[in-house]
């Protein structure tokens, strides 16, 4: 139910109170308010008169609007839950698999501001122990040698003799170990001329049922095979055990990739003496909720479009439907949820879930014009006992945390000794309020679920993904029925306001299910693309000088907050609501809102310069005083620069 406001909250004593205040005002000489006194008995009735004028405003008009807003189907979202992943390390390799179960709990340590923010995990991760079972090399244009009997007799070299792009060094796992953390200790000498050892061309894969695909490089001590060290690699979750060089292994291979501009390459290859190999840890997907299990939510009435209120509200969607069932006696009958009752007939077992407001609901029966019953969804019997069977609490913007924000284990895991949050957390978002429900209204009417303006691609884009913070339908220039809509996650940034460029791609999931969702309801013809914002990236540097008594230190940080605060693309921008797609930078704007900061002097020269910076390098370009972005672009702050002058 969306909550109705209270035009006027005084109630019978409130009038009579405030009338009686009046009387004291103007007729100071009346001094007997008892009961009794016939003047009071007066004040009393026009009071009850009054109170039932205000119960009938009570009903109009915002409240009138809100009803006819619940006629339409229109409820407030409930907000969407933070997803993200945790590491679990292992205080030591295990001989045998360790478990983390599904809906196992971590959260951000408690500060003496905060309460911690707890996740669950999604699904049951297995750590599978692995050794060293094979080596094999590859050339780029060959077939793959055993190398095995080397190891530890003299070694091998890791590539050709003269390295090539797509030459590889193939690792062979006693196990296919996906979604966990490998250690790989070599044993190497300094043989691999010509590379920078801080920055090699390598890059790290596993093999999966879709052929080779990138593992996240945890650290590598090594300096590209240049010396004795560990390689910590995080194996995606597809990783399966496969026949390369005729052994049957779970096979990670470190391939040579094309040098950047600037970047050394090998000029001859690196000689792996020997290999060793340990699991050491996983990674188990995330989510800023709580699983409730087998709630009895009450006992039936076995009337039609009864409703029962959870225990914990509000509810965050899942991937599958919710299942309830209903127990009377030795019976037990199985209900599914459903987004609505309008394809329900009457002996269907269905229900819905009031998400914002936390209720169960089920189907209604109307009246047809013949003056017949019509049952949209069948009712439990009487007296049968509702139990819901699991669901999902919380979410919330509070869930979007940074990278390494979460480090507590809430639930004891053997063997597991810490956990740590490699990426930030994403897709929190508060529910919806009233005023943004009440301007959504007018929307759902014009557009009837079809996408046919911005407007309605937009909002049909927001049902669908309640979890993305800003969306934008820009017409593709050029192209007839083409459109592309922009997709920003809810992201978090450091204590200065800092947010990685990685964390700004909102996760496929979202784009797949904006798209599907879209694509349903876009007219033939229509074109669709869903991404992310072409992001240009901007670098801002400030030279100003500090007033007296002020920490150029601390002024210092204070600018450097201001600055990413400006270009956030969530809150910066004129109103706070973000950067403006496809708006111009201007260096005037910095002067701005470096004149609202105490502590800088102003009377004093103050430089403002803008530098664009490539996005694959972060190479400066020249600077400039106005930054223009195309109509799909979005300002991304790179590493602004503060140089504060006592």
């Amino acid at each position: 139910m969306l909550p109705a406001p209270n035009l006027d909250d005084r109630g019978f004593q409130d009038l009579v109170d405030d009338a009686k205040r009046l009387v004291q005002q103007r007729c100071p000489t009346w001094t007997d308010h008892n009961v009794s006194d016939p003047g009071v008995t007066l004040i009393e009735a026009v009071a009850q008169m009054v109170d039932q004028l205000i119960y009938r405003l009570n009903r109009v008009p915002d409240r009138n609007y809100i009803k006819f807003l619940e006629l339409i189907g229109v409820e407030l979202r409930p907000p969407a839950a933070a997803r993200g992943s945790a590491t679990f390390w292992l205080a030591a390799p295990q001989p045998q698999p360790v478990i983390v179960r599904a809906e196992s709990r971590v959260a951000t340590p408690r500060t003496d501001v905060s309460d911690p923010v707890t996740f669950s995990t999604l699904d049951e991760l297995a750590i599978v122990p692995c050794s060293f079972s094979r080596a094999a090399t590859q050339p780029a244009r060959g077939t793959p040698t055993d190398t095995t009997s080397t190891v530890g007799r003299g070694g091998f070299p890791a590539f050709s003799a003269a390295p090539t792009v797509g030459d590889a060094l193939l690792i062979g796992l006693s196990d296919a170990v996906p979604s966990c953390a490998v250690l790989l200790r070599f044993d190497c000498t300094v043989s691999g001329r010509g590379v920078d050892p801080r920055n090699p061309p390598l890059i790290w894969e596993a093999w999966t049922d879709d052929g080779w695909v990138a593992c996240d490089l945890g650290s590598d001590d090594t300096g590209g095979l240049n010396k004795p060290g560990d390689v910590v690699l995080h194996v995606p979750g597809s990783h399966r055990a496969s026949v390369i060089a005729r052994e049957r292994a779970g096979w990670l291979r470190c391939r040579l990739i094309v040098a950047q501009p600037g970047q050394p390459t090998y000029v001859e290859s690196p000689t792996i003496l020997g290999v060793a190999a340990h699991t050491i840890g996983g990674t188990a997907p995330t989510i800023h909720a709580e699983v409730v299990h087998s709630e009895v939510i009450g006992r039936s009435d076995g009337t039609p479009a009864q409703r029962f209120t959870l225990q914990r509200r509000p509810v965050v969607a899942s991937e599958s439907p919710l299942t309830l069932t209903a127990l009377a006696g030795e019976t037990a009958q199985e209900w599914t949820e459903v987004p609505h009752f309008a394809q329900s007939g009457p002996d269907d077992r269905h229900f819905r879930i009031d998400a914002y407001a936390g209720e169960v609901e089920f189907g209604p029966a109307l009246r047809t014009a013949d003056g017949a019953l019509r049952r949209y969804g069948d009712v439990p019997p009487a007296g049968a006992i509702l139990r819901l069977e699991s669901y999902r609490t919380g979410g919330g913007q509070a869930g979007n945390v940074a990278r390494g924000q979460v480090r507590v284990l809430k639930t004891s895991i053997p063997y597991v000794s810490r956990v740590e949050n490699r990426d930030p957390a994403i897709g929190g978002a508060d529910a919806e309020t009233l005023a943004d429900a009440k301007a959504r209204g007018p929307l759902l009417l014009r557009s009837r679920g079809r996408a046919v303006t911005v407007a309605d691609f937009e909002e049909l884009a927001r049902d669908a993904a309640p979890d993305a913070a800003r969306v934008a339908c820009i017409p593709e220039a050029g192209v007839v029925g083409g459109v592309r809509l922009l997709v920003v996650p809810h992201v978090a940034g450091d204590d200065l306001g800092r947010i990685e460029r990685a964390d700004l791609d909102p996760p496929w999931q979202i784009l797949e299910r904006i798209s599907n969702h879209l694509d349903e309801r876009r007219l033939v013809g229509t074109r669709l693309l869903v991404q992310p914002p072409d992001y240009v990236w901007l670098t801002a540097v400030v030279r100003l000088s500090a007033r007296p008594r002020f920490d150029p230190a601390a002024l210092r940080t204070e600018v450097l907050r201001a600055l990413y605060r400006l270009y956030d693309p969530l809150s910066g921008g004129p109103d706070g609501t973000g950067w403006p797609f496809g708006r111009a930078v201007q260096a005037h704007e910095v002067n701005a809102i470096l004149a609202r900061i105490p502590g800088v002097d102003m009377s004093r020269e103050v430089s403002v310069a803008l530098f664009p910076a490539e996005a694959d390098t972060g190479t400066r370009g020249a600077a400039v005083n106005r930054l223009e972005l195309p109509a799909t672009g979005l300002v991304y702050s790179f590493d602004h620069q503060v140089r504060v002058e006592p």
